[in-house]
């Protein structure tokens, strides 16, 4: 799926039709954008991707005064058709920015062809170990987090809580051994089990059979997508939900309109809630909702600020986009107003940010959403920022 549109103003700005490649307009800013679409995992990309639209929208069809001309891209979560894809937005759609992804396995297989080719690269959810230390890049940047760094935030709690044996599950591939090793940095108590899952397995039977069997204090899991609604829901027919469940997006706005009773008052570790007080915050939980009719997520939130970073970034260049390496300069000192408060970049590119915890509610107007419940981490830098020696711009 490739799907284009200009937007040219905020009428046409989540007008998605699919067209034939085109020169952009004189003065347009070209990104393309490449998220999870298909699938049982569609959700996630879906909420970065309206996101990351609804923030040019608000912004009248432009970002640092240039009309904004997207090319949309489903990486239908495979890393060959990924980088298919991105190859695509570089070599045929003559983008100036690429936007995305969602998983760590495909921002591991496009980060090469984008930093390679030149362009810079701005990961909205993905945040792998190894780009944020010795494979640090100049046109790399992240707006969410390190993949450690939500995991940490609920080690840190459970450690706080006391617990003394909880038992781990995740999925096998980057970012589940990135949530593991990551909750471990801060939870020194014992492991109950350790576990790896099926990347996209739904049926959770054996591994639920091991937890009662074990009755552990806690356990914490990383689940996102459909693998997190179907956890949630066995989770509770086993009669376990005794056993507090603490995790990271795998009860969420992405997963809690499936979720709904089943996973109200579990706990999560998060950068952002759509109740938090920061400044823009409650406007854009607000426009979100109005437009899409389901409540925003991180995903949502994070391509938000994205579109917002690069607006800050191209109005220090005057709108310039062809001088790659300015436009990173630009990024790295960029002030915008984060949805989630306070936002810098470490020397890294990644950023340094208040770390939470949040329950599942059920709200006055019966639509489900994580709420704040207290910070954890406060100007949290992650682990790996020490490793990075950024090579010469």
């Amino acid at each position: 799926m490739m799907l284009r549109t200009t937007l040219a103003g905020a009428t046409a700005a989540l007008a998605l039709t699919v067209a034939a490649p085109a020169l952009a307009a004189d003065g347009a800013v070209k990104i393309g954008l490449i998220y999870t679409l298909s699938g049982p995992a569609a959700a996630l990309g879906e909420q970065a991707r309206n996101g990351f639209q609804l923030a040019v929208e608000t912004m009248g069809g432009k970002l640092g005064g240039d009309t904004v001309d997207l090319v949309v891209a489903d990486d239908e979560q495979k890393p060959d058709v990924a980088v298919n894809k991105v190859k695509e937005l570089i070599e045929r759609d003559k983008v100036d920015v690429v936007v995305g992804p969602i998983f760590s396995n495909i921002l591991m297989a496009i980060e090469k062809p984008v930093v390679d080719a030149g362009k810079i690269l701005i990961s909205t959810n993905a945040g792998a170990s190894s780009l944020a230390g010795k494979d640090c890049n100049p046109l790399f940047f992240v707006t969410s987090y390190q993949n450690d760094d939500i995991h940490q935030t609920a080690g840190e709690y459970a450690q706080k809580q006391g617990y003394k044996n909880v038992f781990l599950m995740a999925p096998n591939y980057q970012a589940g051994k990135d949530a593991i090793n990551g909750f471990k940095r801060s939870y020194k108590g014992g492991v109950a089990g350790e576990v790896y899952t099926q990347l996209g397995q739904l049926d959770f039977s054996a591994e639920l059979a091991q937890i009662a069997a074990f009755q552990p204090d806690a356990i914490f899991t990383f689940m996102p997508g459909g693998m997190g609604v179907n956890l949630v829901k066995q989770y509770r027919q086993a009669g376990l939900d005794k056993i507090p469940m603490l995790s990271a997006f795998t009860v969420d706005e992405s997963t809690l309109p499936a979720q709904q009773d089943a996973a109200v008052d579990m706990l999560s570790a998060t950068n952002w809630t759509p109740d938090m007080d920061a400044p823009g915050n409650k406007e854009f939980v607000a426009a979100y909702e109005a437009k899409f009719g389901a409540v925003p997520g991180t995903y949502a939130m994070q391509a938000y600020d994205a579109a917002l970073l690069l607006d800050a970034a191209l109005k220090e260049t005057g709108g310039k986009v062809d001088d790659a390496k300015a436009l990173a300069k630009a990024m790295e000192t960029a002030t915008f107003p984060s949805l989630r408060g306070k936002f810098k970049f470490g020397p890294n590119h990644y950023p340094i940010q208040d770390m939470f915890i949040a329950k599942a509610v059920k709200r006055p107007d019966g639509k489900y959403a994580t709420s704040m419940v207290e910070t954890v981490f406060t100007d949290h830098q992650d682990s790996y920022a020490s490793e990075c020696k950024m090579p010469a711009s």
